[in-house]
C-alpha cells in the first residue's frame, strides 16, 4: 500500500536527496519546513548548501507542475506542498500550534483525517518530534536511509586462537593459506597463542583478496616513527596500513585516548618529511565548540583557528620534540643548528593545518590528508571531503563514534561509521579499531566507565 510521508526540516537539512528516498509514496512538505528552510539559505555552512539545494530542487519541480496539487516523479511518487491553514483542528485543541514543529505534526494530522485507510508517517531526525507524534496518534519514524548498526561494524581484524605450529609455520613460510572464512581486502589476522602462564602470543597477518592468503605485515615492522612505536597490535596494524601507498583511504576508530591521531600525524610526517612521497601534510578537523560557543574570535585566520587546532598541536608537539630529541642523538639537524618546530614545518610547507569550512572545491593531489573528529561529519560531508582527493593522494580518516557534539547525528549514521561499514570491500580501502587506550590510566578509566 502507498504510504504518505511527511517530513520535516531536519530531514532536507540533513540530505535534499531524501525529497526522493521514498520510492513511489506520496511526499507532503508543510509550507512550515519551507520557512525554515528560508532562514539557513543565506548561510555558508553545509546547512546552508543544503537549504539552497532543497529550493533549486523544489523550483525544478515546480517548473514540471503544481506543488500544490503534487508533482509525480520518476519513481512513481508524488511531491506537494501543503499550507498552513491545512491544519487538524485536534492539532489545535491539544498542540500549541503557534511552534513550527507543532505546526508540521499539526500538517501530517490534517493528512491523516483526509485520507482514512492510508497511513501517514511523519519523518522527523528530531527525537522530542517523534515523541509528541506518538502521544498525538500518529506514526513517526526517524530518516534512516543512511544508517548502519554500529555494534556490527566491521572493525578490520579477525582473531584465531592457534596452536604454536601453526605460527611458526606462518613465520617461515610467509603466507597462510585462508581456510577461515569470507574476509576483505586488508583485513588482519590475529594469530593467538597462549603459552604456559596464560600471556598471548600475538602474530599479525594480512589478508590479500587476489590470492586469498595471509601474510606478514609488509609496511610497518616495529620501526620508530617520529620517536613513537605502536604500543598494540591494533596500533601496528593502522600503521601498515597507514605507510602502504596502495591504500588511499585509511579509516581508525577509537575511544578517547587509543592514539588515532597521534598515530595518523606520526605516519603522515614520516611519508611526507622523509620519504617524501607526498607533497604535504593536510591536517584538517570540523570547526564544533564542546560547551558553549566563545563567539567570534580576533586576530588573523592563523590566530582564529588556533583554538579549534589545539589538539593537533599537540600531537604535533609530542612527535617534533621526540623527533628533536632523536635528531639531537644522532648528532643532526633537519633545519641547521636550530632544533625543528611547528611553525618551521608549517614555513617550509611540510604542513597545512585548515578547517573543512574552506576544503569544498579544492583538488588536491599527492597529498597526506587527516580529517580527526571525522564523527562529526555527516555522510554528505564525508563524501565531499573524500571526493577532493586528487591523483596520488592518501586521506585518512578518525574519530570516536561515540563522541558526537552535532544534532541529529549518531554513532549509526555519522559520516565516520558509514565510510567504514561501506567502503570496507573496496580494493583501495582499509580500516582498523583501535581497542587499547595508551594516553595514561586515567584516560582508560574514564573512557571506560564515562
Amino acid at each position: 500500500m502507498k504510504k504518505i510521508y511527511v517530513l520535516d526540516t531536519n530531514v532536507l537539512i540533513h540530505n535534499p536527496d531524501a525529497l526522493f528516498a521514498f520510492e513511489d509514496n506520496e511526499i507532503v512538505i508543510p509550507i512550515t519546513v519551507i520557512e525554515e528552510i528560508d532562514n539557513f539559505k543565506k548561510g555558508v555552512d553545509e546547512k546552508g548548501r543544503n537549504a539552497r539545494q532543497i529550493g533549486r530542487l523544489l523550483d525544478k519541480l515546480r517548473n514540471e507542475g503544481s506543488l500544490q496539487q503534487g508533482v509525480k516523479t520518476e519513481k512513481g511518487g508524488k511531491i506537494k506542498v501543503v499550507l498552513s491553514k491545512y491544519i487538524s483542528q485536534t492539532a489545535k485543541d491539544i498542540l500549541i500550534t503557534d511552534t513550527n514543529d507543532n505546526l508540521i505534526i499539526g500538517t501530517a494530522m490534517w493528512e491523516q483525517e483526509q485520507n482514512p485507510g492510508v497511513p501517514v508517517l511523519l519523518v522527523s531526525k528530531d527525537a522530542n518530534v517523534r515523541i509528541k507524534a506518538d502521544a498525538v496518534g500518529l506514526k513517526a519514524e526517524n530518516y534512516e536511509t543512511e544508517k548502519i548498526n554500529f555494534n556490527e561494524i566491521y572493525n578490520g581484524f579477525s582473531v584465531l586462537e592457534c596452536e604454536p605450529e601453526l605460527i611458526e609455520k606462518f613465520k617461515a613460510d610467509k603466507i597462510l593459506k585462508n581456510e577461515y572464512g569470507d574476509f576483505v581486502p586488508h583485513q588482519f589476522l590475529k594469530l593467538v597463542q597462549k603459552n604456559e602462564s596464560g600471556e598471548e602470543i600475538i602474530e599479525l597477518a594480512r589478508y590479500n583478496h587476489l590470492t586469498n592468503a595471509f601474510y606478514p605485515l609488509a609496511n610497518y615492522s616495529g620501526q620508530e616513527l617520529f620517536g613513537i612505536t605502536a604500543r598494540n597490535p591494533e596500533q601496528a596494524m593502522a600503521f601498515d596500513l597507514l605507510l602502504d601507498p596502495e591504500v588511499k583511504l585509511v579509516s581508525l576508530i577509537g575511544k578517547a585516548g587509543t592514539g588515532k591521531t597521534l598515530i595518523a600525524l606520526a605516519a603522515g610526517l614520516n611519508q611526507v618529511v622523509e620519504k617524501d612521497l607526498y607533497t604535504r601534510l593536510v591536517v584538517s578537523r570540523p570547526v564544533f565548540p564542546l560547551g558553549k560557543d566563545l563567539g567570534y574570535l580576533p586576530g588573523t585566520i592563523s590566530d582564529k583557528l588556533s583554538p579549534w587546532m589545539q589538539p593537533i598541536y599537540d600531537n604535533m608537539e609530542i612527535l617534533l620534540t621526540n623527533k628533536s630529541e632523536e635528531e639531537s642523538r644522532s648528532n643532526g639537524r633537519i633545519f641547521g643548528k636550530k632544533k625543528p618546530s611547528l611553525n618551521d614545518y608549517l614555513d617550509f610547507g611540510f604542513i597545512e593545518l585548515e578547517p573543512l569550512t574552506y576544503i569544498r572545491g579544492r583538488s588536491l593531489p599527492k597529498q597526506f590528508i587527516i580529517i580527526d573528529e571525522a564523527q562529526n561529519l555527516t555522510p554528505h560531508e564525508m563524501k565531499t571531503i573524500i571526493t577532493r582527493a586528487g591523483e596520488g593522494t592518501k586521506i585518512v580518516i578518525t574519530g570516536d563514534p561515540y563522541q558526537i557534539d552535532i544534532p541529529y547525528l549518531d554513532s549509526d549514521s555519522n559520516g565516520l561509521s558509514i565510510a567504514c561499514e561501506r567502503l570496507k570491500d573496496e580494493e583501495i580501502v582499509g580500516h582498523v579499531t583501535l581497542l587499547q587506550g595508551e594516553r595514561s590510566q586515567l584516560a582508560n578509566i574514564a573512557a571506560r566507565f564515562f
